[in-house]
């Protein structure tokens, strides 16, 4: 059964206040379209654990900066409803920018300090964008359950505050990257790469997986680790490193000293496309002489 098409926001919540009527579990997964397997594992997690599932697709132009790809960034209305329509999703919620931002805006949502560092400092705003277009689909579908993928770690911590901050009634999925089988993060932008770009796209995890052994076999000193993974990415000439960074996993600081969970992160330009990623891990703990 093919996915109900809604573009207006009256419609759409219609429609959702007939299913909470009847008590189902409502999922919302947030997306700008251009689907892939990341989306897709979005949408079976939330498919697994919901009655009805939303798949917002909305390129959002509060979150670009005005010299970033909005213009370009890939639109497939077509070839997305295909691949909801294959996972089961029974609304696609398509508003154009006008229903979703009907004449100027004078309100927006600002997470400070979490936004401070990793991409914050590269693309002023970005994080606003994300805050404010998120909170409005909270309100407009009213999920119990909302999933975001990790490889947007930043985005993820952004959205769980504010989620926490304004006692927002829902639950956030945080579901684990989907790679490639050569480790490649899969994104939207990496269609963006040539054929030689992509072939050395790949060093990106690579170099954070090398960061990830060093911090469970015991090194404990950020600088040591971040080194280590310029090193191996400026090794490609393909690659153009913009920032490496770990940080704590809740409020996304950087550590002055590894000695606990943290969170290894990058981003890179190949060209005019920029790529980010991270991995998860833990400080080893030395055992206790008995």
């Amino acid at each position: 059964m093919d996915p109900l098409i809604v573009r207006s926001v009256a419609e759409i919540r219609h429609r959702l206040d007939a299913l909470r009527r009847e008590q189902k579990l409502i999922g919302l997964v947030p997306t700008m379209g251009s689907l892939h397997r990341g989306h897709e594992r979005l949408i079976d997690c939330a498919r697994s654990e919901c009655d009805s599932v939303v798949v917002s697709i909305f390129v959002n132009p509060l979150q670009f900066g005005p010299n970033e790809d909005f213009l370009q960034y890939p639109r497939s209305l077509i070839q997305d409803a295909a691949v909801c329509a294959e996972k089961g999703v029974e609304f696609i919620f398509a508003p154009d920018t006008q229903e979703m931002y009907a004449g100027d805006m004078f309100t927006f949502v600002e997470v400070t300090r979490l936004a401070e560092h990793l991409c914050g400092p590269y693309r002023p705003g970005h994080f606003r964008g994300v805050a404010t277009v998120v909170l409005k689909l909270f309100n407009i579908v009213r999920p119990n359950r909302a999933y975001f993928g990790e490889k947007d770690y930043q985005q993820l911590c952004v959205i769980r505050r504010m989620v926490h901050d304004f006692n927002l009634p829902l639950d956030i999925v945080a579901v684990p990257t989907v790679r490639e089988p050569d480790g490649l993060a899969v994104s939207s932008r990496n269609v963006y790469l040539d054929a030689e770009q992509r072939k050395a796209a790949p060093t990106l995890f690579r170099a954070l997986e090398v960061a990830r052994r060093m911090i469970e076999s015991g090194e404990s000193h950020p600088d040591t680790v971040k080194t280590a993974v310029r090193e191996i990415l400026e090794a490609e000439p393909q690659i153009r490193t913009e920032y490496v960074e770990i940080v704590d996993p809740v409020n996304v600081q950087p550590v002055s000293v590894i000695d606990g969970p943290v969170r290894v992160a990058a981003a890179i330009w190949m060209g005019k496309t920029r790529l980010i990623d991270n991995v998860g891990t833990e400080a080893s703990v030395p055992r206790r002489r008995q």
